[in-house]
């Protein structure tokens, strides 16, 4: 695959080209699910392409190809000259990229035990455990469980010298129970929505959220939603779990500072941004006591954000995106630093495969860890707790949301007294966040990976990372659907 990089590389390389990059990607995945103790999917796939860059005449021309052969190459290098040709025909300016030094790198992801090494035997065996533990409790209507794999292996060279290979290993599971009952529908899911916990790791991530240890509580909450009363609508002290939180970090934090969609490349398909360019460094964007940092880098965890260089060969870095509650930076990449004065990218560019075009996308946009415990951040006279995402809904802008969960708790006197169901909330994005008045410490710290994030035409659905702790936030406006 190197050999190939360099060859494809002196291919796009000619006259007239200003930069090229070349990027060749081999993947295999593995998606296996459970359904009411039955076997519901097995599948696997492999994939191996080339994606070529190339900068001419002050535009970006890009295309892609599965054949391999130098000929194929051959005719990706010219499609990918003959846009950037078209391109320029029709540019507002020329594109300038913020400098960068060359780099050579290999990087594996930490895995310690290997998922594709694990039989799909003993990997549905475990499954079906999990789900006989959740139907184990007769109240239960439908089970579902679910495994993913994938590994990525790739070779990034540019014609300013970098030759760069990675690669990257990503493991996902979870568990879904529903009751059924008197035409009311209620789920509760483990350890989050939507598929569970995803991140850089191998089989241990398995072991870790430990899915057959929770299954038959999780049952449990399930049947006793039926008998909850709906959350009560007002304004309200409201505690989040740090997976929910986690999702109000993407969608009022992490989508908002992607700088092309500030300055209007993503409109068309998303939406733009509320947060423009004036207001850097000027914004008050949450309380004091709020900080977010955008981190790819390994220190930061195993997130699905994590890698050693992005897709321009910029190395992962940690940026501050909060400090403070101030509004301090945005993710950029070599084209986009210099709009806002930078002069250099922050490492934010990512392709979900090779026959995509790098975008800027979310790396681990996390809160970092408060102060308190999580007894001090369920201390209030009365509030409302709520956990495990069910819905979300935001605007175009990322300004005004509203989001629904699984489950809630009253909480009286820092104690949980009673469970609710249905529960929704509210808010603006900046007047939410602040009005954050307490979060957890490191303890109680989780990096949650978010596998399903669509961005781009044509679309290109990646993962990211957040992490965070259980937070209180104070007077916002809960209810329930």
């Amino acid at each position: 695959m190197r050999q190939l990089a360099l060859d494809a590389l002196e291919l796009a390389k000619g006259r007239g080209v200003q930069y090229a990059d070349v990027r060749v990607v081999e993947s295999e995945t593995q998606d296996l699910s459970t359904r009411n103790g039955r076997v519901s999917q097995v599948t696997g796939s492999d994939s191996t392409g080339i994606g070529i860059r190339i900068l001419a005449e002050g535009a970006w021309g890009f295309a892609a190809t599965d054949d391999l052969s130098r000929d194929g190459i051959d005719k990706a290098v010219f499609k990918a000259r003959a846009i950037a040709k078209a391109s320029a025909m029709a540019k507002l300016g020329d594109v300038v990229l913020a400098p960068e030094q060359s780099w050579t790198a290999e990087w594996d992801s930490p895995c310690a035990v290997d998922p594709f090494r694990i039989s799909v035997q003993k990997k549905l065996d475990y499954l079906l455990k999990v789900d006989e533990a959740l139907r184990s409790n007769k109240a239960v209507t439908l089970t579902e469980t679910s495994f993913h794999g994938t590994r990525t292996r790739q070779w990034f060279a540019n014609s300013e010298g970098s030759v760069i290979g990675q690669t990257r290993t990503v493991t996902g599971a979870g568990c879904a129970c529903y009751v059924f009952k008197d035409g009311d529908l209620q789920k509760r899911s483990y350890p989050n929505s939507f598929g569970g916990q995803y991140q850089l790791k191998g089989w241990e991530l398995i072991d870790e959220i430990d899915m057959l240890r929770r299954a038959p509580s999780l049952a449990e909450e399930a049947a006793m939603l039926h008998a909850a009363d709906p959350c009560p609508a007002g304004e309200h002290p409201l505690i989040l779990d740090s997976s929910q939180l986690g999702l109000q970090i993407h969608e009022s934090i992490g989508h908002p500072i992607e700088l092309d969609r500030v300055l209007g490349s993503e409109a068309n398909y998303a939406g733009m941004s509320f947060l423009t360019l004036d207001q850097l460094r000027r914004l008050r964007y949450g309380s004091p006591m709020v900080h977010v940092v955008s981190d790819a880098t390994i220190a930061h965890g195993p997130g699905l954000g994590t890698f050693a260089f992005d897709d321009e060969g910029v190395p992962a870095q940690r940026t501050d995106i909060i400090r403070e509650g101030l509004f301090t930076g945005y993710l950029t990449s070599r084209e986009s630093a210099g709009a806002i004065g930078e002069n250099r990218s922050n490492g934010c560019m990512r392709a979900a495969d090779w026959d995509r075009l790098p975008l800027i996308r979310m790396t681990n946009t996390s809160l970092e860890p408060g102060a308190q415990t999580l007894d001090e951040v369920f201390d209030v006279p009365h509030g409302i707790y709520m956990e495990t995402n069910k819905s979300w809904s935001i605007d175009d802008k990322r300004y005004n949301f509203q989001f629904g969960c699984e489950a809630a708790w009253e909480i009286r006197d820092g104690r949980r007294v009673r469970m609710l169901k249905n529960p929704v909330y509210s808010g603006i994005s900046t007047e939410f966040w602040n009005v954050c008045e307490a979060i957890a410490n490191r303890d109680h710290w989780t990096l949650w990976g978010v596998p399903n994030c669509g961005k781009g035409q044509p679309e290109q659905v990646m993962g990211t990372g957040h992490g965070a702790s259980p937070s209180r936030f104070r007077g916002i406006q809960t209810g329930a659907l």
